[in-house]
């Protein structure tokens, strides 16, 4: 009879610690002893205001130190033209080089390749810079995001919704659970930016007949989201 009662006892805590309560925008399960454990999100969509863009040279000669001169000079010559800019940061970026072989595996030349890496919240200074560094050198890759300075103050504002939506939702457990009260166990505050992709951008009419034409740039958006994430343990 004793070890009956016991299995009786020891299948109903089981079946109890399996309980799940699932919310829209929240799921909770309970985690101990009249513990329950959650998430809830909020998010905001903003306007990319910062732009990147790395640009490169790539070029082969017989030995490695014509490479290397051809290479710096080039680098050299962009760096000059992005002074024009202030508004835009230019950064060297990687840089490589490596052998070209015969059929006998012989060495009969080299090929390096220079990059150059820009980011500006400056939209036409730096569609500007891109058209004057295009007449030598080659684009890479271009995409927008948001300043560290916007996302930090949109990060903010979003971590008291997250922490309001979480003590919100601790409130709405504790009456769905026929408790009186609750106090958090734990709490986690989490940040995501997701770039939407890479958003397209159009060629203006070239000023004169042999420069490269500036390009006129749609940012796109970003969405910024903020968890709230933690255990409450309700009292009765």
């Amino acid at each position: 009879m004793k070890n009956t009662l016991l299995n009786k006892l020891f299948m109903a805590s089981s079946a109890a610690c399996l309980l799940t309560f699932a919310m829209t925008g929240a799921q909770a399960a309970p985690t101990g002893y009249d513990q329950l454990s959650f998430q809830t999100e909020v998010k905001e969509e903003v306007a990319n205001d910062e732009v990147r863009a790395s640009l490169y040279k790539k070029l082969q000669a017989t030995d490695a130190k014509t490479l290397a001169t051809q290479l710096n000079t080039a680098v050299n010559k962009a760096l000059n033209i992005a002074k024009r800019y202030p508004s835009v940061t230019v950064s060297t970026g990687q840089q490589s080089t490596y052998p070209r072989y015969d059929k006998n595996e012989k060495i009969i030349g080299w090929t390096g390749q220079a990059n150059i890496d820009i980011k500006s919240t400056d939209f036409a200074a730096t569609s500007q810079l891109i058209a004057d560094l295009q007449e030598t050198l080659v684009m890479n890759n271009l995409n927008f995001g948001v300043s560290d300075s916007k996302k930090d103050a949109i990060e903010q504002k979003l971590m008291t919704s997250a922490s309001r939506a979480f003590q919100l939702q601790a409130k709405n457990l504790t009456r769905a659970w026929d408790a009186s009260s609750y106090r958090v166990v734990t709490v986690n505050l989490n940040t995501n930016n997701n770039n939407y992709p890479r958003p397209m951008y159009s060629m203006k009419a070239a000023a004169m007949e042999d420069s490269v034409p500036s390009q006129s740039f749609e940012s796109g958006n970003s969405t910024i989201s903020v968890t709230a994430g933690g255990t409450i343990e309700l009292t009765r």
